[in-house]
């Protein structure tokens, strides 16, 4: 039987003065940071954001619940994704993203420690009482996180010393979402951005931060190209072999179908793009014709040659 008090028996309140002005703060900067950048590293996470001309931080490092000193409520909470002994991150992916991915319309997250009296988990259920907006940094990759924001404490159990956590469906947001409805339709995004900022980063990190045509080696200027469309029910799974790190204009390329690439990852540049003579953009597409993909580091995270063979008939029928 469940131990959690729930948003049920909350209220919300107005949040005024400096912690109102300081929250706005944080949220700004987190959400430009993540336009930006897309996933935040740690060091985005400690340098934090300005409050009337004084650096406050995200989080605080060794600890995953976080409210800075000129604030009375909590500002954030953080899940780390821990680095494996000798085994490579992504292996661990899928059991770490679990709770997440099975989560029907909220998730739990764990107390600092066993004590439900202490400051930490105090400032959980003060976020659950006051109906407090939160950011949570969700690890993606060791060192690297996703800001959800607005997040909420929407549960909070001292038996099985976790907190219930809930997202919102708008940014604009100023309560948890009431309905079973909107949390799960809330989870859904979330799980849809954790998927694609994982499968991003898993498949950069196989291919050593480089693109497999160009071998431009500035990660920024990346995506982790999907072979076939995550919507296809056999072969869209998230997984490095239905992926290639693309930089961002052959990306545009191979998904307008103007580059192939064949079961033996051998480039195909169209016919459209042959006979064009304009620029040195389209000259330096052209020369990859005929070349093979640059391989990952590990011979199992090689491009599945289905899924290769598979895009590689949709390429030749866009001709």
């Amino acid at each position: 039987m469940s131990g959690f008090e729930d948003i049920g028996q909350a209220f919300q309140f107005e949040l005024s003065g400096a912690d109102a002005e300081i929250r706005s703060a944080a949220f700004a900067e987190a959400r430009r940071l993540s336009q930006v950048l897309g996933n935040l590293t740690s060091q985005h996470l400690a340098g934090g954001f300005q409050y009337q001309g004084k650096r406050v931080p995200f989080v605080n490092p060794q600890r995953g619940i976080f409210k800075p000193q000129q604030m009375r409520h909590l500002l954030s909470i953080k899940t780390v994704y821990p680095r494996p002994g000798r085994r490579v991150w992504y292996d661990d992916q899928r059991e770490v993203h679990q709770q997440i991915f099975s989560g029907d319309e909220s998730v739990d997250y764990a107390f600092m420690g066993t004590n439900p009296d202490a400051a930490d988990n105090r400032w959980l259920r003060d976020a659950l009482d006051f109906q407090i907006p939160i950011i949570y940094f969700l690890g993606t990759a060791p060192g690297l996180y996703q800001a959800i924001i607005p997040t909420f404490v929407v549960g909070f159990d001292p038996v099985s010393l976790k907190a219930r956590i809930a997202f919102a469906a708008s940014e604009a947001a100023t309560a948890a979402p009431k309905t079973t409805a909107e949390r799960r339709y809330a989870l859904r995004t979330v799980k849809q951005r954790l998927h694609q900022a994982s499968f991003r980063e898993m498949v950069i990190s196989a291919y050593r931060g480089k693109c497999a045509i160009s071998g431009l080696p500035e990660p920024l200027l990346l995506d982790a190209a999907h072979i076939m469309d995550d919507r296809d029910e056999r072969y869209g799974q998230p997984i490095i072999g239905n992926g290639i790190p693309l930089s961002k204009i052959h990306h545009a390329a191979f998904d307008a179908h103007l580059i192939g690439i064949d079961a033996d990852s051998r480039i195909h540049v169209s016919e459209k793009l042959l006979n064009l003579r304009d620029g040195p953009t389209l000259e330096a597409l052209r020369q990859f014709d005929g070349r093979k993909l640059t391989p990952p580091q590990r011979e199992h995270d090689r491009p599945d040659r289905d899924r290769l063979a598979a895009r590689f008939e949709i390429f030749k029928s866009a001709a």
